[in-house]
C-alpha cells in the first residue's frame, strides 16, 4: 500500500508547478492575442491575423490538456517554421499579383486624402496656429492627429484626417510655451520624432469645411487653407476649383489613377490593386527587362559555378598538401588558413573593395598595375571572383580535411598495391570518395551564392553601370537585381520585385533538384 501511494503523491506535488506553468501560457497567449488582433484588423493584415488566431488556437488545444504528447514537442518548431519562411513566401507570392510600390501602398481612400491635402493652399488672410502632433499608435507611422493653439486668443483645437478640427476641453491638455504638451490618451511627438515622420505628415489634412483645410508647416506650425482639389464619393471623381477642371478614374499601364480627359495620369497617387499576371508579362514581353534578366541569370549561373568551382578546387588541394603525415608543422598552417573564414565576411569585403581602388588600391599599387578593377564590367566580375574564392576556400578546406581524415587508409594502401601512382589514387580514389560526403554540400554552396547579395552589394554596389542604366549592373545577380528594382532611385516596384523574386526561387529550386539527381550518381560509389 504504501509503494502505491507514494508515486501519486509524487504526482500530486509535480503536477502544481505545471498547472501553474500552463496558467501562466496559456494566460500570456491569451493576452498577446488580445493585443494584436484589434490591431491587425485595424490595419486589415489578414495574413497575420490568421496566423495569429491559429496559433492561439493551437496553443489552447495542445497545452490546455494533457493529450496530444507529441504535438507539445512538435508545434513550437512548426509554427516558427510557418511565421518565418511560410509566411513570408505566401505574402511575397500575393505581392506579385499585385501594384504594390512607391505610390501605391495604401487604400485608395488614402490616396484621395493625400491629394486633397496636398492641394491645401495658404492665402493672404490664413489663420496660423501652434501646432503639437501627436498619436494613438507609432509614432513614425501614425495615425496622427494635431493639437493647435490659435495665438490670438489661447483656444485649443483637435483634428486628424477622418476628424474634423473641434474645441478641446482645456481640462483634457496641458499648454506650455503656447503649445499643447500632453493630452489624455495621446502621445505629444517632440521635434525629433515629427522630423522622422515629416513625410508622412505632408499627407495629413485636417477638414475644416468642405473648403478649407489645416495643413502642418515645419515641426511645430500649421496654417488653415483652401483645399484646391475635392472628392465627390457618389461620382468617384475629383475636381479641381481653381479650373474647374475634374478627373475621373482610368487605367494606366496595370493600375488605375486618376486622369484628366486626355487620359493622362494626373497625380503620382494610386492605391494598392490586383494586377493579376501583369508583373510575370512585364517580365517577358517588356524587351528591355527580358534582356537585362536574361544577362543577370547568365551572370548568377557563371558567378555561382565559378565560386563553387574555384573554392573547391583550392580548398580540396590544400587539404591534400596538408594531409600529408609527412609534412611538419601541419596545424600552423592549418590556423593560418583558416585565418579569412574568421574574419566577418562584410568587413572582407569592404577591406577587398579597397584594394581594387585604381588609384591608390593595394593591388595596382604592389604589381604596378593600372586596372580599372571596379569601373570595367570584365576586371570587375574577375574581382568578385577572386574576392569569393578568399572569402570561401576556407570552409572547403575544412570540409576537405575531414572527408580525407574519414577515407580508411587501407582503401589508398590497396590502391598502391595494385599500382596506382600518387596521381592515380588522388583522381580515381580519393576524389570519388570524397565527393560522396562533399556533394551535398556543394549543392548547399551551390544555392548559397546563387543568391550571394552581400558579395555584390558590399564590394561592387552591382556595378558599373552603363550610362543611364540603374535596374541593372555589370555585376549585378538576379537577387542584386531585385533589390535594385525594389529599392531603386526611380521608385520601388514591390509587385514586380515579388515577382522576380518568386521566379528567382523556382529557378533556384529546379537547379538544386538537376544537380541532386546528378549526385545519385555517387551513391554507387563504396
Amino acid at each position: 500500500m504504501p509503494s502505491s501511494s507514494a508515486p501519486a503523491a509524487r504526482e500530486r506535488s509535480t503536477s502544481i508547478p505545471a498547472v501553474l506553468a500552463r496558467v501562466v501560457l496559456l494566460g500570456t497567449v491569451l493576452a498577446v492575442t488580445a493585443f494584436t488582433v484589434p490591431i491587425t484588423i485595424a490595419q486589415q493584415q489578414w495574413m497575420w491575423l490568421i496566423v495569429i488566431l491559429g496559433a492561439a488556437a493551437g496553443i489552447f488545444v495542445l497545452y490546455s490538456t494533457r493529450r496530444f504528447i507529441p504535438g507539445k514537442y512538435l508545434f513550437p518548431g512548426t509554427a516558427l517554421l510557418a511565421v518565418f519562411l511560410v509566411t513570408p513566401i505566401i505574402l511575397t507570392v500575393g505581392y506579385s499579383f499585385t501594384n504594390f510600390g512607391d505610390g501605391t501602398r495604401g487604400t485608395k481612400q488614402e490616396a484621395v486624402d493625400t491629394i486633397v491635402a496636398s492641394s491645401v493652399q495658404q492665402s493672404e488672410d490664413s489663420t496660423w496656429y501652434t501646432a503639437s502632433v501627436a498619436t494613438t499608435g507609432d509614432a513614425t507611422e501614425g495615425p496622427f492627429t494635431l493639437f493647435l493653439v490659435d495665438p490670438a486668443d489661447g483656444t485649443v483645437l483637435r483634428g486628424a484626417a477622418d476628424e474634423p478640427l473641434e474645441a478641446v476641453d482645456p481640462s483634457a491638455v496641458t499648454v506650455a510655451g503656447g503649445a499643447v504638451t500632453d493630452a489624455a490618451g495621446y502621445e505629444i511627438l517632440d521635434a525629433r520624432e515629427v522630423n522622422a515622420a515629416y513625410d508622412t505628415l505632408q499627407e495629413l489634412a485636417v477638414p475644416v469645411d468642405d473648403s478649407s483645410a489645416v495643413r502642418l508647416q515645419g515641426p511645430d506650425q500649421a496654417f488653415e487653407g483652401t483645399t484646391v482639389i475635392t472628392y465627390d464619393a457618389a461620382a468617384d471623381t475629383l475636381t479641381d476649383t481653381s479650373t474647374g477642371e475634374v478627373y475621373t478614374v482610368g487605367t494606366v499601364g496595370d493600375s488605375e489613377y486618376f486622369v484628366d480627359a486626355e487620359g493622362e495620369r494626373a497625380f503620382s497617387q494610386s492605391w494598392l490593386q490586383g494586377v493579376g499576371l501583369g508583373n510575370y508579362e512585364r517580365l517577358v514581353t517588356d524587351g528591355k527587362i527580358a534582356q537585362q534578366f536574361a544577362g543577370a541569370f547568365v551572370w548568377t549561373l557563371a558567378f555561382a559555378l565559378g565560386s563553387v568551382g574555384l573554392t573547391f578546387v583550392v580548398g580540396f588541394a590544400l587539404a591534400l598538401v596538408l594531409n600529408d603525415p609527412r609534412l611538419r608543422g601541419r596545424r600552423a598552417y592549418r590556423s593560418i588558413l583558416l585565418m579569412p573564414y574568421a574574419v566577418p565576411g562584410f568587413i572582407s569585403l569592404l577591406v577587398w573593395s579597397n584594394f581594387y581602388n585604381r588609384d591608390f588600391g593595394l593591388i595596382n599599387q604592389t604589381l604596378g598595375l593600372d586596372l580599372n578593377w571596379l569601373g570595367d564590367p570584365t576586371l570587375a566580375k574577375v574581382a568578385v571572383l577572386l574576392t569569393n574564392l578568399w572569402m570561401g576556400f576556407p570552409y572547403m578546406f575544412i570540409v576537405s580535411t575531414g572527408a580525407l581524415q574519414a577515407i580508411p587508409g587501407d582503401v589508398m594502401e590497396a590502391a598502391r598495391i595494385d599500382g596506382a601512382s600518387r596521381l592515380q589514387t588522388t583522381a580515381k580514389v580519393v576524389t570519388p570518395l570524397l565527393l560522396v560526403a562533399v556533394a551535398p554540400l556543394l549543392v548547399a554552396s551551390f544555392a548559397f551564392n546563387f543568391n550571394n547579395f552581400n558579395a555584390i552589394q558590399l564590394l561592387t554596389e552591382g556595378g558599373p553601370f552603363l550610362p543611364g542604366e540603374y535596374t541593372r549592373g555589370g555585376t549585378d545577380i538576379l537577387i542584386s537585381m531585385i533589390y535594385r528594382i525594389a529599392f531603386g532611385g526611380s521608385g520601388a516596384d514591390f509587385g514586380f520585385a515579388s515577382a522576380v523574386s518568386v521566379v528567382l526561387f523556382a529557378i533556384t529550386g529546379v537547379l538544386a533538384m538537376i544537380q541532386f539527381r546528378f549526385t545519385n550518381v555517387l551513391e554507387d560509389v563504396n
